[in-house]
């Protein structure tokens, strides 16, 4: 009989500890979501974003002008090389300043190059990431000027071994 109250009072004083910060029980919102449904994919753009294509075709056109204005010097330059006497010679320093001209026109071609990558680093620093189209626009543009490129640097070595000769 002398074991009933104790039971009851120990009972009672588990009954009344502090509460406890236990996690709730009711179902989350998560598990409301049948796993069975597909997740839809995120939409990836197929086309290049506007502004940049424009931002592109403009670097591209000055690289192309920037490549005509080149030609004519660079063909000057080869002339006066090839018919240039020994170095230091009169013909041979205005073989030299005709090839520093078409190296000073070489610039808006060398800018278009450094514009065009600084636009894809912006972009991925901006946003974290580019989109695939922008991407291949950006590549696109890049080839179409690093071939510019290729092309000018390979006269201008040209006209220089005509003049260390």
């Amino acid at each position: 009989m002398r074991a009933l109250p104790i039971l009851a009072v120990s009972l009672l004083a588990g009954c009344a500890s502090a509460p406890v910060a236990a996690p709730s029980l009711a179902p989350r919102p998560a598990e409301s979501i049948d796993p069975r449904v597909p997740v839809p994919e995120p939409a990836i753009p197929t086309t290049p974003t506007a502004g940049l294509v424009q931002q592109l075709e403009r670097l591209v056109a000055q690289a192309q002008s920037g490549d005509a204005a080149f030609r004519p010097l660079a063909d000057r330059a080869r002339d006066l090389a090839a018919s240039a006497g020994p170095n230091e010679s009169e013909s041979w320093v205005v073989a030299q300043q005709a090839l520093s001209a078409a190296v000073a026109a070489r610039a808006p071609v060398a800018s278009a190059v450094g514009d065009i990558d600084a636009l894809g680093a912006q972009r991925i620093q901006k946003l974290g990431g580019i989109g695939l189209a922008d991407l291949n626009a950006i590549d696109a543009a890049a080839t179409k000027v690093a071939e510019i490129d290729s092309r000018e640097t390979a006269a201008i070595d040209e006209i220089q071994r005509l003049l260390s000769r």
